[in-house]
């Protein structure tokens, strides 16, 4: 994972996910772009707008919180030893996309052209439009997204949980996720018995598949004991000192996830580790 993409936001998590992003980024040698990520205008200002009425203190304070966040961004980079990229520079570097537009539905969009899109994970505060842009992210990047707990690990990726449910989606992430399990201590494949699955190859097939690329793999299996799926998953990574969770995104549509809940909603809102996920 060479290229990593970070969308910035004015939010708290910010920090935590940098720390993740910088983590990784030395492992791998990586090249990490940050974007202002600028969730859409309301529709009142929208409006507003369209009156011909120029709101000079909205725009500008617009723009101040642009340069906060590339201010903060690279302050962060070369504090923590990331030179700034040039033709000639050594990796791990960075660099800042100036011209990113509005709307959540770039990270989507641009964020194909990276190996990894690494952003702050949901919770039961976050506002609506952040969850869209991570949602937007799995399901029209086509790439894998890393998420950050509050909190970012003294490690990552050297102890990694596979949450192994049988799914086309759990299999994607997988796959996206080779070059960390390769290079990780330790890998475990989980399988919560009673928990949510659908019809696939078994946790033995898939602990198969990795021996035979050369990865170390444990199997585990925990009971639900009247949790949900995701907090059993959860509970799991934490009792085993995971530093990495991969999960599939979605195995079922948002809308049920909505109504009935899922382990990617209770893990997108709960997850104290970093997460990567695939749809």
């Amino acid at each position: 994972m060479k290229t990593l993409l970070v969308p910035l936001q004015n939010i708290s998590m910010m920090t935590s996910t940098l720390d993740v992003v910088v983590g990784l980024a030395r492992r791998s040698g990586a090249y990490i772009e940050g974007f202002p990520l600028r969730l859409g205008m309301p529709q009142y200002v929208a409006a507003e707008l369209a009156t011909g009425i120029l709101m000079d203190s909205q725009l500008a304070k617009s723009e101040a919180e642009l340069n906060d966040m590339r201010n903060f961004f690279e302050a962060f980079m070369l504090k923590h030893d990331i030179p700034r990229a040039t033709a000639a520079s050594n990796r791990p570097c960075f660099g800042w996309l100036e011209t990113a537009p509005e709307g959540e539905d770039f990270v989507g969009n641009h964020g194909r052209a990276f190996d990894l899109i690494v952003m702050a994970r949901s919770d039961n505060d976050a506002a609506g439009p952040h969850r869209r842009a991570i949602e937007t992210a799995l399901f029209e990047s086509g790439r894998p997204v890393l998420l950050a707990p509050l909190r970012a690990p003294r490690s990552i990726a050297t102890n990694i949980m596979i949450h192994w449910n049988g799914s086309t989606e759990q299999a994607r992430a997988n796959a996206f996720a080779m070059p960390l399990l390769r290079s990780a201590e330790r890998v475990s494949v989980l399988t919560v018995i009673g928990g949510q699955a659908v019809p696939g190859p078994s946790a033995d097939q898939i602990a198969r598949q990795l021996r035979y690329n050369d990865i170390a793999v444990s199997l585990l299996s925990v009971e639900l004991e009247g949790r949900e799926t995701g907090e059993a998953v959860l509970d799991a990574a934490r009792a085993h000192g995971c530093d990495l969770l991969i999960k599939g995104a979605f195995t079922r549509t948002r809308l049920r996830q909505m109504i009935f809940g899922g382990a990617t909603s209770y893990i997108l809102e709960h997850a104290d580790l970093p997460v990567l996920m695939a749809h």
